[in-house]
């Protein structure tokens, strides 16, 4: 594994992360992400824009519903409509018309996502792009370059990503070659920069080897990790201790990224195992199949039963969809009209910052504890018999208990 940068090669990042209040208990944190495009309360859940939008709704409702922080992706805006034309255009935030920030993911997951398009070599990983054309080489040092153009607030490094249910030699080389491609972004975008470089954190399901690419990456002068390669399909007994294993060891003064999660009891989860920021295209995903996020579960609108229910998708929510439109109505709309879809991505979006508004809400007023028991009572029944074996065991390791 190659070495860190020396130590006197520059002065470090600014720091990012500002706490405002810990868990008594657990690992939960609140505070503030301090970046160019203004401060991120955190925990926080970012939605998932692939090619400059959140499928389904506006960057204007995004800020709307208080959204401050949300993704775009490499691989895709760098294929189409190019790194180029966005530059021109003055960057991502302009093209999109978003005000606020943007984090951009490096490409990797599309070695997962796109595996059969894509080849990978210690250069860099050659995609077969979906759309046609030429074949697209992206090497840490591009990665660096479109994120460049796009201008993220937040960039990530390109890292070798494996599907999360891999075992064997490949995930030790997907590690080891993680760690290489950091210095590599490192090299092509050095401390301090405007553009802040986020680590992702590799080694699969195995606890040695993550464990080794955690003590190499945190030598390295980033201003902030991320936790790659899970939420994936791996049982959930796994997911945790991996998660958890990653906070243990990262540093407690900077930002916590978990990629790819969004499923509500594992931001609960992951919130309490000490975690700061999230992604997932779930909530809009769902919306597009018709189901609607609610604190107790979901609702499949699509389902007769709502024909001619006049109640709100969820009373308690003050989402535009949920003060101007009924469950019948949007059940009517589901088979025929694509406002349908629309409307639920809204409330979907607005319940994932809400949850995450009321997170933090309770870690600053010392109530995280029994905010995470009423929560679980709530979604899994009006009792914590139901709650996932997993979900006991993780709390558990950071003292929370559910009886």
């Amino acid at each position: 594994m190659a070495a860190p940068p020396a130590a006197g090669a520059g002065p470090g990042p600014a720091p990012l992360l500002r706490i405002t209040a810990e868990c008594g208990r657990s690992r939960a944190r609140a505070g503030e992400l301090l970046l160019p495009h203004g401060p991120v309360p955190c925990p926080v859940f970012m939605p998932v824009g692939t090619r400059g939008t959140a499928k389904g709704i506006t960057a204007a409702q995004l800020a709307a519903l208080g959204c401050r922080i949300c993704l775009g992706n490499t691989f895709h805006l760098g294929t189409r409509p190019g790194p180029e034309l966005v530059r021109r255009a003055g960057g991502l935030h302009r093209f999109m018309d978003w005000p606020h920030n943007l984090l951009t993911d490096s490409g990797g997951f599309q070695m997962v996502s796109l595996a059969a398009l894509a080849e990978v070599t210690e250069e860099g990983v050659c995609f077969c792009p979906p759309h046609g054309g030429p074949p697209l080489l992206l090497t840490p040092e591009k990665s660096i370059d479109i994120q460049k153009a796009l201008g993220a607030d937040i960039m990530m490094q390109l890292d070798d990503v494996v599907s999360s249910t891999t075992g064997g030699p490949r995930v030790e080389e997907a590690m080891e070659r993680s760690v290489r491609w950091l210095d590599r972004c490192l090299a092509a975008h050095p401390p301090p920069q405007r553009q802040l470089l986020f680590a992702i954190v590799q080694g699969g399901l195995d606890p040695a080897l993550r464990t080794r690419c955690l003590r190499a990456m945190t030598g390295r002068p980033v201003p902030g990790f991320a936790i790659g390669g899970l939420s994936g399909g791996e049982e959930k007994a796994q997911f945790w201790r991996m998660v958890k294993l990653s906070t243990d060891l990262l540093p407690p003064d900077k930002p916590r990224y978990l990629m790819g999660v969004g499923y509500a009891t594992d931001l609960v989860v992951c919130v309490a195992l000490g975690c700061d920021m999230f992604d997932c295209v779930f909530p809009t995903r769902t919306a597009r199949f018709g189901s609607a996020l609610v604190p107790w579960g979901s609702l499949q609108l699509k389902n007769q039963q709502f024909a001619r229910d006049f109640r709100p998708i969820d009373e308690n929510c003050g989402c535009p969809t949920c003060r101007r439109h009924s469950r019948a109505f949007l059940h009517a709309l589901l088979r025929t009209d694509p406002a349908a879809l629309h409307h639920l991505t809204v409330h979907n979006i607005a319940y994932q910052l809400k949850l995450m508004e009321s997170i933090r809400e309770s870690i600053q007023a010392q109530r995280f504890p029994q905010f995470v028991r009423d929560f679980m009572a709530t979604m899994y029944g009006g009792g914590q018999a139901g709650v996932p074996p997993w979900v006991r065991d993780a709390l558990g390791s950071v003292g929370i208990t559910l009886d």
